[in-house]
This record gives C-alpha cells, structure tokens and sequence, in this order.
C-alpha cells in the first residue's frame, strides 16, 4: 500500500476507498451492482488500477468502493484468433504484455496497437479512458462491449446482442441503429465487463521514423506537415512528437541501466555521463516518431516521400531491428572507446522504444519517470509505491501548427512560473485531430511540491480552457472543473446517467454531474 502521507497514487491525491472488491466474472460483478444498489453505497470499477497520472484507482468521491477486475482476465475467442479472425475478445484485466505475448505464441502474423504504459496495464482500461496508440486512437480499438449497467442488467452493444455464435458479433463494429459504444468510453453509466478488441496484420516491411525537428522555432510548419502526411495517407498511424523535456526522462534511465549493468559504472558515475550522452544523440528541442509499414516497394516510397516534405524541417532516420542490433553489437563490443560505449548505451535504451512504434508493448517511458524521481531498481508496476509524483494535464489541439506551437508556448511559461519543466508530447492521432499529452514531474514525499504541481496543473487548465478548447482526458481530481462548464451538454449526460444508473451508484461525478 502506499505511505497515507505521499497521497494514494502519483498524483498526489488522496481518495482512499473503503474496501476493495476483486469480482472474477460477470455474475460476481452483477452481485456487487445488486447489493450497491440495495446499500446505497456507490462503487468506482478499475482495470489493473494503473490509471497513472490520472488517478490510478482513486475515485472522483469519497466513500466509493473499488472494484478492481484485473482477475477479469480471459482472452475468451483465445482458439478462435488468426489472420482471418483478427479481434480478441479481452475482459478489463488483460494486459499489453499478455496478449503481445499471446499473439507470439498463437498467432504471430498479428499485432495490436500499443501505447507508451507499461507492459502490465489494461488494455480495455486504457481504451475506455480514451488512451491514445501508436497506430490510432485506443477508442477505434472497440467495439462489441458487454455491460453491467447500474440497473444489474447485461447491456451487450452492436450486433454482438445476436449472442456469442453469430458471425457479426465480433466482425461488425457498428451494429443497427444507434451506436451505443461510445456511452461507456469515458463514462459511469455500467462496468464493462468485456469488449471485442481490433488486432492488425504485421506487415511484411516496417521501419520506425526518427524525425528530429532542425529548428526550435520550427514546430508550427512541422506540425502541418505531418498533419498533411496523416491526411494523405503517407504516415497512417499515429506521430508522436516529444519536446527536449519528455526525450530526455525517456532515455536517461536505459542509458543508466546500461553504463550501470554492462559497463560496471556507479550510479553517479553513471548519472553524469547519461545526461552528457543524451544531449549529444537528442539535442534538439523538438523530435518525433513515426512508423511506416507494407510491401518494401510501399515503406521505399513512403520513406522517400516523407525525407522530401520534411526537408529543411527535419532529420528523418529510418530505424530497423537488424540496424539498431548492428549497431549495439558493434558498440557494444568497443564501449572501452567513450564514443562506442555512448552509442551502445543510446541504441540499447531505443531499441524497446523503437519497438512501441511497431507493435511492442515496454515498461520503458515508465521506468524513466521512476528513475527521474526515486529509485532506479524498482519496477514499473511500483509507480504508485514510489516517490514519483505525475500528473497530466492534456489539452485536444487544433489542427494548425501555429495554434499548437502557441499554447504549448504558454503553457511552458506558465509551468516554468510554477517552478516546473513541462513534459510535452504531441500526437497526430487521426486527419483532423491532434491532443498533446503534458505531465508535470514532482517528488511527492514533499508536501510542497505536491501543492505546487496541482497549483501548476490548475493554472494549466485555465490556459486551455482561455483558449476556448478543452482537455481530452480528465483526472480523478480535476473532474469538477471539467463538468462544472457548459452544463447543459453535462446535464444530457446525467439524463442518460439517469436511465442505465438510475441510482447514480457507479462512479458518481466521473465525467457526469455528481448527482
């Protein structure tokens, strides 16, 4: 458990719950609806719990019982899954690394859209809170969910109602009439109990995109040419682009780890040299990743295409498993020579992330931001055990450069006038949509800091919503500021609350009106 002092999750924010219930089916999940409803006493279901840096299991209420579903974790259609049956059918328990691992094992050719958590969080958790991949959007992902609605009735969306055997269930996304999916993405109206989850084919060809942006000042016509190269089909998955704050926590831990385990450095020695190393192989402010896969003949061109509308905006270099493993067995082999052991220590901590652009799930990103506050030998699965103090503040952008580079200018001011870095990443994620996820980084074992980072957070939602635009993914926290505007669209919302939960018993307040 965590110390009561440092707040219960990396946030900082203290919501305890009074019990923890851990269902593992659908009828125990009735039962806990059933008696909530006969008690009166509202319950807040999690995945995994590992909802970091929006609230981990923290409920928006106090007095809530969690219902955690990680022993909710079949892989049901698990016999049924090849090339030409590409879902899976996943309870809320089944992880990144278990069906990366499952899809190995069964069935290779395919893969699934990863995000930058860790291996061991929920995948449908994730989807359902409106995560972002890095093919698409984790919400397209779904479809076909099974629902304990507030009433203790199974609610089963699309044509998956036709029942287990019929041959729609879990090939047709949308159903007839109204699409009732999108109710329960970021919503308290059920408890998703299982959903059908898009796997893709591995193509024949992939290769990831480095693309470090060649001037600071350069970030608006960048980010319209990516926008261009996502719209016309040249860069079709997601293009994930990271200021000089989130590259450097990413890759100073695998640097340590490397100069540590393989060099026989000490952690200090270590420390100094990784953050000389880093800033020689990313110095510039701006860099991104993007991933282009298909026949060699489709990569070629796409590739070609992209050096030729990036030129004099980026470095663009194409990164391959067989280079990378080259490259790290050459380095590696000379890390005596201080040039070699810097590249060895620089391909061995990409190579996890170059493998997140196509299709790999790593605890990585995560690692670094425990190594960026507490202790580098703990898992990622401690994050909120350990002194890391993460909060998110992620506004959705307009698709225009020149918009984006403005606010993530203001709101670095208005962090660094709060005493902070702002950790910015920014995601092409569909042709007309952009989100920037941004983090603050604080020790939370210090009172101080923690009071000053939500300080800063609330100033950085100010800014967004000045700008007349919103985030698109709200803490546990912060779920008064965001349904406490525009209440005729919230109150809508609390209508439909009032028909699939009449009892307000699941998550009230989580992105509804409380009551």
């Amino acid at each position: 458990m965590t110390d009561p002092g440092m707040g219960s999750d990396v946030t900082g924010y203290a919501r305890s719950a009074p019990t923890v219930l851990a269902p593992a089916s659908v009828r125990e999940v009735r039962q806990i609806v059933r008696d909530a409803r006969r008690t009166g006493l509202p319950i807040h279901p999690v995945s995994t719990g590992m909802n970091w840096g929006y609230g981990s299991m923290s409920p928006p209420l106090p007095g809530c019982t969690v219902v955690h579903l990680g022993r909710m974790n079949r892989i049901r259609n698990a016999d049924e899954i090849d090339v030409d049956n590409p879902v899976a059918l996943i309870e809320p328990g089944v992880t990144q690394r278990q069906l990366h691992e499952f899809l190995l094992a069964k069935a290779p050719s395919l893969m699934f859209n990863v995000t930058g958590a860790a291996a061991d969080t929920s995948i449908l958790g994730n989807a359902l809170d409106g995560g972002v991949g890095y093919l698409s959007p984790r919400r397209t992902d779904i479809f076909g969910l099974e629902v304990v609605l507030g009433t203790g009735k199974i609610l089963r969306t699309g044509f998956r109602r036709l029942g287990r055997h019929s041959r729609l269930a879990g090939s047709h996304p949308y159903g007839l009439g109204p699409a009732l999916d999108g109710l329960f993405v970021q919503g308290n109206l059920g408890v998703v109990t299982s959903a059908y989850f898009k796997l893709r084919p591995r193509p024949p060809v992939q290769v990831a995109l480095s693309l470090s942006l060649t001037r600071a000042e350069g970030l608006a016509p960048f980010v319209d040419a990516l926008m261009a190269l996502k719209r016309e089909g040249v860069l079709p998955t997601i293009t994930h682009v990271g200021n000089r704050h989130r590259t450097h926590a990413t890759l100073v831990h695998g640097v340590v780890d490397y100069l540590v385990g393989r060099c026989g450095f000490t952690a200090a020695r270590a420390a100094a040299e990784a953050g000389r190393v880093v800033a020689h192989f990313a110095p510039t402010e701006w860099s991104g990743l993007a991933s282009v896969g298909g026949t060699a003949a489709q990569v070629k061109a796409a590739v070609s295409e992209v050096r030729r509308r990036l030129a004099g905006l980026a470095r663009v270099t194409t990164v391959t498993d067989r280079r990378l493993s080259l490259a790290h067995a050459v380095a590696d082999r000379c890390r005596a020579v201080p040039l070699a052991r810097a590249l060895a220590a620089v391909t061995a901590t990409v190579r996890p992330l170059h493998g997140l652009a196509l299709g790999v799930p790593t605890d990585a990103p995560v690692l670094g931001l425990l190594h960026a506050i507490d202790r580098h030998d703990l898992p990622a699965t401690s994050l909120d055990e350990s002194r890391c103090g993460l909060i998110y503040i992620c506004p959705a952008l307009p698709c225009h450069g020149a918009d984006v580079a403005a606010l993530l200018g203001r709101m670095a001011q208005r962090a660094r006038g709060h005493g902070h870095d702002l950790h910015v990443t920014v995601n092409v994620e569909t042709d007309t949509s952009m989100v920037a996820v941004t983090n603050l980084l604080f020790d939370r074992s210090d009172a101080e800091q923690v009071a000053r980072a939500h300080r800063c957070a609330d100033a950085l939602l100010a800014e967004i919503h000045g700008a007349g635009l919103e985030v698109y993914r709200a803490r546990s926290d912060m779920m008064a500021d965001v349904v406490g505007r525009h209440s005729a669209h919230w109150g809508h919302v609390r209508n439909l609350k009032q028909v699939f939960d009449p009892q307000n018993i699941i998550s009230p307040g989580r992105y509804n009106l409380p009551a």
